[in-house]
């Protein structure tokens, strides 16, 4: 099944994110970005990358408000960092639909206000695998500026 994505933040192109971004190291607690930092003006537009549904919206100690949805080919949307959530558990949601706004809250906050991009796939690329910090990972998290920009 063929996966076109949207940048998730309302107006935005690539130049609002850094692509080398993806598994750079130092990265805080977490060792590794895995994902990338999409930066906007905070109040912004979050937008669904493509259709999916809502699987939790709430708070989280590094990636303050956050969505996780489901998409197409069993993969994980995480969006983080959001000033608001405007979904629901199990709603469903199309591409390109506004589900909250960009901000700062968890580990962001003080920094430029963005929105933290995450894919994870529920059916692991085992030949992704590598030696990099962290790389047995890399079977699940793909790299969000690779699949926006196909």
């Amino acid at each position: 099944m063929p996966e076109k994505l949207l940048i998730p933040v309302e107006s935005a192109t690539s130049n609002d994110w850094n692509a080398q971004s993806f598994w750079y190291e130092p990265w805080g607690a977490s060792g590794v970005h895995k994902g990338i930092d999409i930066f906007a003006d905070k109040g912004k537009g979050l937008l669904s990358s493509g259709p999916a549904i809502v699987l939790y919206t709430g708070e989280l100690a590094r990636g303050g408000k956050v969505i996780l949805s489901i998409g197409p080919k069993w993969r994980l949307h995480y969006y983080a960092h959001l000033e608001f959530s405007a979904v629901k558990r199990w709603q469903r949601i199309k591409g390109g639909e506004q589900i909250g706004l960009v901000g700062d809250s968890g580990n962001a906050k003080g920094k430029p206000p963005h929105v933290h991009y995450s894919i994870v796939s529920l059916l692991p690329y085992i030949w992704r695998v590598d030696s990099a910090t962290q790389g047995w990972k890399k079977m699940f998290y793909l790299n969000p500026s690779e699949l926006l920009l196909r």
